[in-house]
């Protein structure tokens, strides 16, 4: 038994040293990569061949335009600084000294400011007793300039006068006149005053009595020139403004008259808060 586990032992080791000692194969048992034109045929290729188009060999890529940026910059004065970090597109900061003045000059305008705006500045007159019945103002003020053009003369009137006027001034008398030269004073032929109307014997009490009119004669303009309602109402340049600032006035104020109203009114405009029951009276 023992013999013959021994001699099978002693076959297998020569088994396995004679398969050591054989040739290795001539070729690697890995498939090989097979040729791309091995794969096509002759038919193949003459349809490739007729698919594709004839190149050029001349021909060559066109060039890009010049973008008008780079002309600009080419166009450029070569004496102009360019921007460099001393030269920032971004606004500078205000001066202090700068700040401090607008904030002086907001809180001197607030302080002389009535009727709860701004743009209204003069002083609280109080109650001004009529010396006829139905004349006198509950509540006046006396105005010294509106939307920052100057009156002439300051000018007592009631609150809802001195509204109007500011908001005429701004939205109409200012716009109007801009071409020309900022007006920088209205030029007042009358304001409060306690008299009949037109100063008639025996009429109605006017709204100048009331504290609720204020008469303008002319508009003085930042060069000097004082365009009147007496000269320049049928003369151009003035005729066509004059209309426009009159025309504006008509909304703000109840009841506006102008040379075309009466003889009365031949020189000045008169503009006045009295409400009617068909809308704004405008003459």
């Amino acid at each position: 038994m023992k013999q013959g586990w021994k001699n099978a032992l002693i076959g297998l080791a020569v088994v396995c040293a004679s398969s050591s000692q054989a040739a290795p194969p001539e070729s690697s048992l890995f498939p090989l990569v097979r040729p791309a034109v091995a794969t096509q045929t002759a038919a193949t290729l003459a349809f490739q061949d007729a698919a594709l188009p004839t190149i050029n060999a001349n021909l060559r890529p066109v060039l890009r335009p010049v973008s008008p940026q780079v002309l600009a910059v080419a166009a450029r004065p070569s004496d102009l600084p360019l921007l460099g970090p001393d030269t920032s597109l971004m606004p500078y900061l205000r001066p202090k000294a700068l700040e401090q003045e607008a904030f002086f000059k907001k809180r001197r305008l607030r302080k002389g400011s009535v009727c709860g705006d701004i743009a209204i500045q003069g002083k609280l007159v109080g109650a001004v007793p009529g010396r006829i019945s139905a004349c006198g103002i509950k509540d006046a003020v006396q105005i010294t300039s509106v939307s920052g053009v100057a009156l002439s003369r300051p000018s007592t009137m009631d609150c809802g006068t001195a509204i109007a006027l500011n908001k005429w001034v701004d939205k109409t008398v200012k716009p109007t006149f801009k071409r020309r030269g900022p007006v920088v004073e209205l030029q007042v032929a009358a304001h409060y005053a306690c008299r009949t109307r037109n100063n008639r014997k025996g009429a109605k009490i006017s709204e100048h009595g009331k504290g609720r009119a204020i008469d303008i004669s002319g508009f003085k303009l930042a060069n000097g020139e004082v365009v009147t309602v007496l000269k320049g109402w049928r003369k151009k340049p003035s005729q066509k403004q004059l209309i426009k600032v009159w025309r504006g006035a008509c909304g703000p104020f109840g009841t506006v008259l102008g040379p075309n109203a009466d003889r009365y009114h031949r020189d000045h405009f008169h503009l006045d808060t009295a409400r009617h029951r068909s809308g704004p009276y405008c003459r």
